[in-house]
């Protein structure tokens, strides 16, 4: 288990020293820079390249973020904050924090809503509530987030004024009702639609049978063998979940003006500001990263047959 657990600790660090180089050179590689809408002069903009490290060849400057990086040091902004810590903007002005707020409650109201819509659509397979189900899930995993966000705020900002245009701060529980939902709705039905199929493979499994053949209560039959068994899959899909949430709250921050990390990395990419894109890549692939490990470790507490060795690995 250990050594299971090291191997992907490396590949993990592997795998995001990947994901640095290939952001770094691909930001790089689009002409231009950050100081040409300040329309300053070339010796100007000579000077700022110096003061920032962006004179020297490419290869050297990504060893120094690596470096940098290493020792804690996430560089500073070289436009849309100049001269201020990167560390501080993400951490210390909260935009991380509510970035994840946001993302933790629209996860959470993914799973306690849509795995027991999975398993309601399963237990009464064929009914019309099997059927009404199957085609909201559907339609809500067709409807894009920035549909459902503009439709929430046509309606119930606009026209029936009861919750609030912009959200925020986040402050209180009316400002979280439109995000939440505009970014869980997508998850909800997908987690529906993924419950409802591993639960129907496990209630058709011998297992079951011989134990509802033994006189097992329905209730007990579907919560406490065919769902535990049926979660593996939906496990897989919950571990890169956390992080897409995240990484989608990026229009959803946009439309409900949320200074989060989200809507900052937006600006950061229409800004060029080379350091703030590169540090929330890096932390959102961690988290990605580190999700994944997550569910790797899940699998034996859900499932205790799965035997995690560096063959299976």
């Amino acid at each position: 288990m250990f050594s299971y657990i090291l191997k992907r600790i490396l590949a993990a660090v592997a795998t995001l020293l990947i994901i640095m180089a290939v952001t770094f050179f691909l930001m790089n590689a689009i002409p231009g820079n950050p100081f040409l809408s300040e329309k300053a002069s070339p010796h100007a903009i000579e000077l700022a390249f110096k003061k920032y490290g962006l004179d020297k060849p490419l290869i050297v400057q990504f060893k120094n973020y690596v470096v940098n990086y290493l020792r804690g040091d996430l560089g500073v902004s070289l436009k849309m904050q100049e001269g201020t810590s990167v560390k501080d903007i993400i951490f210390n002005q909260g935009k991380f924090t509510r970035s994840i707020k946001l993302g933790l409650s629209a996860l959470a109201l993914a799973i306690l809503v849509g795995i027991p819509l999975g398993c309601i659509a399963a237990y009464h397979r064929g009914s019309w509530l099997d059927g009404f189900l199957r085609v909201m899930t559907t339609v809500g995993v067709a409807v894009p987030t920035f549909v459902l966000a503009t439709l929430l705020l046509a309606t119930f900002a606009v026209k029936l004024p009861l919750l609030p245009v912009k959200s925020g701060e986040l402050t209180d529980f009316r400002s979280y009702i439109m995000p939440v939902i505009s970014l869980s709705f997508y998850y909800t039905c997908y987690l529906a639609k993924l419950t409802r199929t591993s639960m129907l493979d496990a209630i058709n499994q011998d297992y079951i049978r011989t134990a509802r053949a033994k006189g097992v209560k329905t209730s007990k039959l579907v919560l406490k063998h065919a769902l535990r068994n049926s979660l593996i899959p939906v496990i897989t899909y919950l571990g890169p979940v956390m992080a897409g949430i995240i990484t989608g709250s990026f229009v959803v921050e946009s439309t409900f003006q949320i200074p989060g990390l989200g809507k900052y990395f937006v600006q950061s990419v229409m800004n060029r500001d080379y350091t703030i894109i590169m540090a929330t890549t890096v932390i959102l692939s961690a988290l990605v990263i580190f999700m994944n490990l997550v569910v790797d470790i899940a699998y034996k507490i859900v499932d205790p047959r799965i035997t995690l060795t560096s063959k299976e690995g």
